[in-house]
């Protein structure tokens, strides 16, 4: 063991720190194996939750501050209106998520997560605001232009820790990315109209009377600002210091297994982003189930609460509320303790086909979990609902991985800055075509076909088949990797 030990030691010292570099200070704390922290893991979390809570906490009660604004001519076409707004977030993010992208490839992951939560403050607040449809629209559209820190967020995953530990960092990503889409709307459907759940403490003809939809969005910027407090101590992963600095490339290659040639040589090949078909091919299908996922989380919310008669559940805000309370539990612990053992064991790829499969049969039972009443109702759709939701966020931490992983340090920042403006493209369309088709499949009670709601979820099933189609080969690529890179490493892509 000594000689073993008197070998390991010089190469330790050959490798060269910066000492005011904060990469290099990261980098020294994953050689020391210091890097899995409750700091490094909550500060995602933290992020994370920040980013998705305003996107998810109106779907309990889109559909009623649609119509309270009376912009609708008929009940059927409340959905649609509903459907807009929750675009105008997505198409906002498409515009920028390149550029923030860009900037946390230069300036650092910090700056651009720190000024993506310092909008979440402004406008989430601006939002529950909004007295009419096109102060919403608005609103959910600069919010999303300025809110640019999943970009840098998703390379901060697999940057903070050492590579056999980035499934658990981009599963702590997902695992709070899918709690913020449970716990928004659980905020939304218990806090939106406080006068009227609660008259004992919110009177009405109050300011909370003529602002129904405010205190929910009060209590998200409240949360945005004390995550902005404390990602001033937050670590920066992008090192600072010149990148044709050789002790920099001698440092890489020791940790790589690399030459400085093959270094030059790997960053020349890979340097247009486009012409990376791992990654291209990866993205493609990130934004197929990006766009199953955000009309699934639209349609869900205003079924559940459009009346019996249309198909729906007939809920109340505080009904949905504690449907997606219980799901986001159930995701918590999925994410947390199984997802990272199921990764390892069944591989990237192979597991998100597997979930992907799963769900088009349980998706397509919705419109007979309809058929039931009561308590038993409240259940079987709670059950449904954590399944659901399990599955998706196995697929959609998968491809977090898949892209990620297609890519080196240098241009991560950019590649998830494409993945993020392709994906809100699709997530954009995503709210809109599912409220425009359910109102559509809402006039259709009668029909021979498909009836009513399950049409929706048909066309739903249709889209998750198209993504698992292309999550085959030969058209999904994983990215080859050296034989350093591979030791030791149950994933296929890590």
């Amino acid at each position: 063991m000594m000689k073993q030990k008197d070998v390991e030691q010089p190469l330790l010292l050959k490798k060269h720190y910066h000492e005011n570099c904060p990469g290099c200070k990261v980098d020294q704390a994953k050689e020391l194996k210091q890097d899995v922290t409750i700091r490094n893991l909550l500060s995602i979390w933290m992020v994370v939750l920040c980013s998705s809570l305003p996107i998810a906490s109106l779907y309990p009660y889109i559909y009623f501050m649609v119509d309270d604004f009376n912009v609708a001519k008929r009940e059927e076409d409340v959905s649609a209106y509903a459907g807009y707004v929750g675009s105008a977030y997505m198409l906002g993010r498409a515009l920028t998520s390149v550029l923030w992208g860009i900037i946390a490839d230069r300036y650092g992951r910090k700056p651009v997560v720190i000024s993506g939560i310092i909008s979440v403050i402004i406008f989430s607040t601006l939002f529950g605001l909004s007295t009419n449809f096109w102060m919403a629209v608005f609103t959910r559209l600069v919010l999303g232009s300025l809110n640019g820190l999943l970009v840098p967020m998703m390379a901060y995953c697999t940057e903070i820790f050492r590579e056999e530990k980035q499934a658990l960092g981009l599963s702590t990503y997902s695992a709070a990315w899918g709690i913020g889409l449970v716990l928004g709307p659980a905020l939304g459907g218990y806090l939106a109209q406080p006068t009227v759940k609660y008259p004992h403490l919110f009177p009405s003809d109050s300011f909370w009377d003529k602002f129904p939809y405010f205190l929910p969005s009060f209590i998200i910027s409240a949360f945005a600002l004390a995550v902005a407090i404390a990602c001033i101590w937050l670590p920066e992963t992008l090192h600072n210091h010149p990148p044709s600095d050789e002790s920099s490339e001698e440092t890489e290659a020791l940790e790589t297994g690399r030459s400085g040639a093959d270094k030059v040589k790997i960053i020349q090949k890979d340097g247009n982003l486009f012409l990376n078909f791992p990654l291209m091919s990866s993205i493609i299908v990130y934004c197929i189930f990006s766009l199953h996922d955000s009309a699934y989380q639209e349609i869900f919310s205003l079924w559940a609460v459009s009346p019996q008669r249309l198909g729906g559940l007939s809920f109340s805000t505080d009904n949905v509320g504690n449907v997606l309370a219980i799901t986001g539990t159930g995701l918590m612990i999925y994410q947390i303790s199984l997802y990272p053992s199921l990764q390892k064991a069944c591989g990237t790829v192979r597991i998100a086909l597997i979930t992907g499969v799963l769900s088009i049969p349980l998706l397509q039972s919705y419109p007979f979990i309809a058929m039931l009443s009561g308590f038993l109702l409240n259940l079987v759709i709670s059950i449904a609902s954590v399944l659901k939701n399990i599955l998706t966020v196995s697929i959609i931490t998968s491809l977090f991985l898949l892209v990620n992983g297609a890519v080196e340090q240098h241009q991560r920042g950019a590649a998830n800055g494409v993945a993020m403006t392709s994906m809100s493209v699709f997530k954009a369309i995503g709210p809109a075509g599912g409220g425009a088709i359910l109102t559509w499949s809402q006039k259709r009670m009668d029909a021979s076909f498909l009836p009513g709601t399950h049409m929706v979820f048909f066309i739903l099933n249709v889209i998750a088949g198209c993504g698992l189609l292309l999550m085959c080969t030969p058209f999904l690529r994983v990215k080859k990797k050296t034989p350093s890179e591979q030791f030791g490493e149950a994933s296929p892509i890590h």
